[in-house]
């Protein structure tokens, strides 16, 4: 990808706002659907709409671009409707607690925060060994991180090895493929909830025959 890379700083202003979405999964656990959807609804319709009404020639363009404009990335200034990825984050916690049970809706977003930004930062600082277009020292960190992410939820859940067992081989799965979403031509952010909570789902059956079900 020849796309020109924000600094390292950007890249970390970037991600320390990326990690307030942290807060969706948080909240999602300790409450409920109604909940969740009463939070995240409004974000998204505000988002969008200062989005848009931040392309060249609209209103907010000149605010946006003299205090955010350092952090978006070449593919976000082009002319056109080219969403930035605090909506495509947006969108994508709509769409993944809309379609996936809570336990996937929560655990995916939260590899998609946390392994995001451990694989943009490690990659960033320490990655030689190109993997796609990423680096392999990233999308091992996005691996690690992600299976300590499913650990986590194991315990608290107490559900058992095979959500255990699938998770992290569905954490493997994941990393590729947000090591490759560029040449995929697919956002990060939806692919990499949806990707694990699929391979979840589609898992699940396995688990369900032997007895140890990690879905309602």
């Amino acid at each position: 990808m020849n796309e020109k890379q924000i600094s390292y700083k950007q890249e970390l202003m970037r991600k320390s706002i990326h990690l307030c979405s942290l807060s969706i999964p948080l909240l999602y656990y300790f409450t409920n659907y109604e909940t969740i959807l009463y939070f995240v609804a409004p974000l998204l319709i505000i988002t969008l709409s200062v989005d848009v009404l931040s392309k060249k020639g609209m209103p907010l363009h000149n605010f946006i671009y003299k205090y955010f404009g350092s952090m978006l990335r070449e593919h976000e200034k082009k002319d056109g409707f080219v969403l930035n990825g605090a909506s495509w984050v947006l969108i994508s916690a709509f769409l993944i607690i809309l379609i996936f049970p809570k336990i996937l809706a929560v655990t995916s977003f939260s590899i998609l925060i946390i392994s995001d930004l451990s694989a943009a930062l490690i990659g960033r600082r320490f990655g030689v060994h190109s993997l796609f277009d990423k680096s392999w020292e990233g999308t091992f960190a996005f691996f690690i991180t992600a299976s300590i992410i499913v650990y986590i939820y194991s315990i608290l859940e107490n559900n058992g090895n095979y959500f255990l067992l699938f998770g992290i081989i569905s954490a493997g799965l994941t990393a590729l493929t947000e090591a490759a979403s560029k040449m995929l031509k697919i956002d990060d952010n939806i692919s990499v909830p949806s990707v694990f909570s699929i391979s979840m789902w589609l898992l699940h059956p396995i688990a369900l025959n032997a007895g140890y079900p990690y879905l309602l």
